[in-house]
């Protein structure tokens, strides 16, 4: 079903421009910018596509997402799908085809699911979501020559023809790192990581980025909630630092700013995007804490349409599926028959999205334009550091 209002027609166009949709008018290196889009030539099926199908283009994409998971899963999957529809209703033209599969959040399911799509001449794999079936599907398409675009915010998973269009914590303490230090003049950085997995990841995360900036970590604390004062009375007697980062969202920020506080630690606070959220924004604890996040307004933009469309907000990651499908729809129109190989996929000048501009590199990892934003007083965030329009800016 297509859309008729202007506003889609418009909200479309300037989505398609930032993926490389007109090509004629941005000038991609190695497009055909002399006339009309050329369209790739489907490869030949093997199988009738089975499941549900969104647009009806040429090229056939698969989309695998963890539908009979159950609880949350199934939930965020059925999100996912309901937003790469709300994607090919708003384009002007089909260039694809996304054929729906369940990999159940699971390893084998998601490779089965992989080779089924392959069979079934999918030339480019959106998803898996959770990291064991990202590494499930990856063997599959690996094998097959397909390229993946999956949404697991698991690193490892990357690599050779997988690409992460995902949130990542290294993205997150890269930025605000660099603000810190830039903007903030801050020279000595401490963290209070949750004793999880992601505490694990953030704080490599974290290492990594005042590593590169030339800076230095004064300490870094791991805590639960039953051990937060210990944690922050051991942080205290580490030595002076003027910027402490603190990754976990939900009510971590504001607990962990009440803990150091109470034993005098008066650095800045430096959040991840986990605080992209009112709760942060309103509480009184954290005023002046910074944290990175996409830029302003585009996710609530899509929020509207979304909810117009299926009566339900959408969680925060469905732009990266809404993102993902006009992006392979736009290759398909910009590029013809090169529109998924590596030199299109990791073009330096990258893609504009929900959340900004973005781009892959060899390795699988995606790199984000992020603003950074400041907790003001009696509610609410600014922006201080605004989200680059452009890589290199």
């Amino acid at each position: 079903m297509r859309t008729s209002t202007s506003y889609a027609q418009v909200r479309a166009l300037a989505v398609l421009f930032a993926a490389l949709f007109l090509a004629s008018c941005i000038g991609i290196p190695g497009a055909d910018n002399r006339g009309p889009t050329a369209i790739v030539t489907e490869a030949p099926l093997s199988g009738v596509p089975q499941g549900q199908v969104i647009g009806d283009g040429a090229v056939t994409v698969a989309m695998l997402v963890p539908m009979t998971a159950g609880g949350s899963a199934s939930g965020l999957a059925q999100s996912f799908v309901n937003a790469a529809e709300l994607a090919m209703n708003e384009v002007t033209t089909d260039n694809i085809r996304i054929v729906v599969r369940d990999t159940r959040g699971e390893t084998d399911t998601a490779r089965l699911a992989a080779e089924a799509a392959v069979t079934e001449g999918a030339q480019l794999i959106l998803g898996p979501v959770f990291s064991p079936a990202v590494a499930g599907a990856a063997d599959a398409a690996r094998a097959a020559g397909i390229p993946v675009i999956a949404f697991s915010t698991d690193a490892s998973v990357a690599g050779r023809g997988v690409y992460l269009l995902s949130f990542l914590p290294r993205q997150d303490a890269s930025r605000i790192v660099r603000y810190a230090i830039r903007q903030g003049g801050r020279s000595a950085f401490a963290a209070m990581v949750p004793d999880n997995g992601y505490g694990i990841v953030s704080e490599a995360a974290f290492r990594e980025a005042v590593a590169a900036a030339g800076s230095r970590v004064v300490g870094v604390e791991r805590y639960t909630p039953e051990t937060l004062t210990t944690a922050a009375q051991a942080l205290s007697g580490r030595g002076a630092f003027d910027a402490l980062f603190v990754p976990n969202g939900g009510n971590d920020p504001a607990a962990v700013a009440n803990a150091t506080r109470n034993v005098g630690i008066t650095a800045q606070l430096l959040g991840s995007g986990q605080w992209d959220n009112q709760a942060v924004r309103n509480d009184a604890a954290l005023v002046g804490a910074v944290y990175p996040g996409p830029k302003e307004g585009g996710f609530a933009d899509f929020a509207r349409r979304y909810q117009a469309a299926f009566g339900a907000e959408p969680p925060r990651t469905a732009s990266l599926i809404y993102d993902a499908a006009l992006l392979a729809n736009g290759l398909v129109g910009a590029r013809g028959p090169g529109a998924f190989r590596p030199q299109s996929l990791e073009g330096r000048e990258g893609f504009i999205g929900i959340d900004g501009i973005f781009r892959f590199n060899s390795s699988g990892l995606s790199e984000r334009g992020l603003a950074v934003y400041e907790v003001q007083a009696g509610g609410g965030a600014r922006v201080v550091a605004p989200a680059p329009t452009a890589f290199g800016q």
